[in-house]
């Protein structure tokens, strides 16, 4: 059966149930990695990837959604209302820090702004026709996985074999939010958590929500950046707050007409979210790579790292949908721009590393300065004429 699948149509239920096979997939392959990492340990993963690719991914994730955050504030022309909303959400992060609850809530705070402001000035801009007619309580769509038909195998492939692109994320993400939670510890005086130790782990679990999204009939997930910009805006990385959170995710989604009303909100109120959570991340990565200490007067580093932003920020920005136009069996769309740019950046720094240049880099202490003679305190005014 051929069925044509387009964006904002639901695929039909014997599509999606293929699909989900190859999530399942994508799931079982993460999981492998990941008990592989904890086998080999994390100081051999860190040779791998080292912080020069895992803060470039990151800046990539990061500014690599940058055209969508401004195609959806400028979404309808009303681009006004989208920076308003930046910057209440931004005002709102910064003055209510440490102000409790408040303080926890500035992109609520900031949306609720956009949204009233936008039933003022254009309330065309919002249809609640949709939160009238939808029940108040109902059981979400769900549907189970096939494991049997003629395109079983192509979609298992090409769906697993994106496993290449999130692992690289997931694990560049980690990183972000280790290296804030080890300085909001210090800040406080108290002892590093560490968190990137548990890369392994991450991206088990990382399979495991796949597999459950997979037989549920749900996308399959990936390590959001918004989230952990939210959290270095708020500088709340509780474990309870993020398990509350997946909980209460899990009950509003029986709420039919709250599903419907988020539906409301406008595309550009998103979009004006969208310039600050987009923009956090790639920051997040330039801090990574501060706060590793990374020698940008050494050739290679700075190779590596320019490498991995213009291939993946230029591919995910330049070409339909962040492929590259480089077709290759279990591609036929081309390769994913951001996992292509982690992989190039990983192999140039596996195979240059082998080779010491003859001559050292300078570095910013290495780099020779011009000793200037001191000026003489107290100059003789007889001899200086």
């Amino acid at each position: 059966m051929n069925h044509e699948v387009k964006f904002g149509v639901p695929a039909p239920d014997d599509v999606l149930a293929l699909m989900q096979a190859g999530i399942i997939a994508t799931g079982v392959i993460n999981i492998v990695i990941g008990f592989s990492i904890k086998a080999l340990g994390k100081n051999r993963v860190d040779k791998v990837l080292p912080p020069i690719v895992t803060g470039s991914v990151a800046c990539v994730i990061g500014f690599g959604l940058g055209k969508a955050a401004l195609d959806m504030a400028f979404a309808n022309g009303y681009w006004g209302i989208a920076f308003a909303t930046l910057i209440i959400t931004v005002a709102c992060s910064h003055l209510l820090r440490g102000r409790g609850l408040l303080g926890m809530l500035p992109v609520m705070l900031g949306a609720s702004f956009g949204y009233l402001l936008t039933a003022l000035i254009a309330p065309d801009q919002i249809n609640l026709n949709a939160v009238a007619a939808a029940p108040m309580f109902a059981l979400p769509h769900f549907t189970l996985p096939n494991f049997s038909g003629p395109l079983l195998v192509t979609a298992v492939f090409s769906i697993s074999i994106m496993a290449i692109a999130t692992i690289p994320e997931s694990t560049a993400h980690l990183y972000q939010i280790s290296m804030y939670v080890d300085a909001l510890a210090k800040q406080k005086g108290q002892p590093k958590v560490i968190l990137d130790r548990h890369i392994g782990v991450n991206v088990i679990c990382d399979g495991v929500g796949d597999i459950i999204c997979g037989i549920c009939g749900g996308p399959a997930g990936t390590n959001y950046g918004e989230s952990n910009s939210l959290m270095a805006i708020t500088r709340n990385y509780s474990g309870l707050a993020l398990l509350a959170a997946g909980l209460m995710c899990v009950l509003f989604a029986f709420v039919s007409k709250l599903a419907a009303f988020i539906t409301t909100v406008p595309v550009f109120v998103t979009g004006g979210l969208a310039l600050y959570l987009f923009g956090a991340i790639g920051m997040q990565g330039i801090a990574l790579i501060q706060q590793n200490k990374v020698d940008l007067f050494d050739p290679l580093q700075l190779a590596i790292g320019a490498t991995i932003m213009v291939v993946g920020i230029g591919g995910n920005i330049g070409f339909l949908g962040g492929f590259l136009p480089i077709v290759i069996p279990g591609f036929p769309n081309g390769l994913p721009a951001i996992a292509t740019a982690a992989l190039v950046g990983i192999a140039m720094h596996l195979a240059f590393s082998m080779w010491k240049p003859r001559h050292p880099s300078w570095g910013p202490q290495q780099v020779p300065s011009v000793q200037l003679e001191a000026p003489r305190e107290n100059p003789d005014p007889v001899r200086e004429k």
